[in-house]
C-alpha cells in the first residue's frame, strides 16, 4: 500500500534550488578548467610567442650588461647558452659599453691574443676598455630579431586584414636563399682562415664595381662594411620569409582548432 508524500507549497521549488546551487557551487570539473586554458592558449598563442621571442632576443643584449655591472657568473651564462645558437666571433659582432661599436680583426687579435685561432676568437667577450659583445653575432641580431619584429607586424597585420594567408613558400625560401648564400661563402671562405679568405678582403666585388667605395666597404666586417650590410640585411630579409610564412600558416591551423573544439562542445 503506497503512502503519498505530501509537500507543502513552494517545497518543490526550494529543492530545486537547492539542487541548483549544489550544482553553482561545486563550480567547473578539471577537465572544463583544462579546455578552458587550452582554448585561452590557442587564443593567445601569437601574444605568448612574441612574449618568449622578447625574452630569447633579449637576452643576449642583457649578457654585455651583466659583465659591465660586475655580474659576471649570470653574464658568462648566458654567453655559455647563446653559444649553441651562433659562431660569436667578436670580429662580427657588436658591443656595448666601449670606446667602439665594432673592432677589426686586428685589433681583436692584438688584445685578446687569439692570434686567428677560430676557437680563441669566439671566447673573447671583451674587457672593461673594449667593452663587451653582445651574445651572438649581428648576423643573428638582425635574424632572430627579426623573429620579433616580424612576430609584431603581423599581429599588427592580423587586426586589419584577419583573412591575410601570409607569403606563399615559394616567395619565402626565396627570402632565405640569400641569407643561405651569404653564410655559406662565409663558411667556405673561412677555411683559409679567419680573415683570410675571398670573403675578407672581398676583391671579386671590388672589381666589379670598379673600386667605387672606400678600401674600409670592401674588406673585414667592421660596421658599415659590405660584409656587415649583407648579414644585416639577409638576415632581416630570411626572418620576413620565415615568419610572414609560418606565423598566418599557423593561425590558419589553430584558428580550425579552436572552431572544431566550439562546434564539439
Amino acid at each position: 500500500m503506497r503512502t503519498a508524500t505530501s509537500l507543502t507549497p513552494g517545497q518543490g521549488n526550494q529543492n530545486s534550488v537547492d539542487v541548483t546551487a549544489s550544482q553553482a557551487g561545486s563550480g567547473p570539473t578539471l577537465a572544463q578548467r583544462i579546455d578552458r586554458l587550452v582554448e585561452g592558449l590557442l587564443r593567445h598563442w601569437l601574444l605568448i610567442i612574441n612574449a618568449a621571442l622578447g625574452i630569447f632576443v633579449g637576452l643576449p643584449w642583457l649578457a654585455p650588461v651583466l659583465m659591465w655591472l660586475g655580474q659576471e657568473a649570470p653574464g658568462r651564462l648566458i654567453y655559455a647558452l647563446y653559444s649553441f645558437f651562433c659562431h660569436q666571433l667578436p670580429e662580427r659582432s657588436w658591443f656595448l659599453f666601449g670606446r667602439s661599436f665594432t673592432y677589426t680583426l686586428a685589433e681583436i687579435e692584438r688584445v685578446s691574443g687569439a692570434g686567428g685561432n677560430f676557437f680563441a676568437l669566439r671566447r673573447f667577450i671583451g674587457d672593461p676598455e673594449m667593452g663587451w659583445k653582445l651574445a651572438w653575432s649581428d648576423r643573428m641580431v638582425s635574424f632572430y630579431g627579426g623573429w620579433l619584429l616580424f612576430g609584431l607586424v603581423y599581429g599588427v597585420v592580423r587586426r586589419f586584414r584577419p583573412g591575410w594567408r601570409g607569403l606563399r613558400w615559394q616567395t619565402a625560401v626565396l627570402l632565405l636563399l640569400p641569407m643561405a648564400v651569404d653564410g655559406v661563402t662565409h663558411a667556405i671562405s673561412d677555411m683559409w682562415g679567419v680573415g683570410q679568405g675571398f670573403r675578407d678582403s672581398n676583391a671579386w666585388l671590388a672589381a666589379l664595381t670598379g673600386h667605387l667605395a672606400p678600401v674600409a666597404f670592401y674588406s673585414g666586417d667592421a660596421w658599415g662594411s659590405f660584409n656587415s650590410l649583407a648579414r644585416l640585411i639577409t638576415g632581416l630579409l630570411a626572418a620576413a620569409g620565415l615568419m610572414l610564412w609560418l606565423l598566418p600558416f599557423l593561425d590558419r591551423l589553430l584558428r580550425a582548432s579552436v572552431k572544431h573544439s566550439q562546434l564539439s562542445a
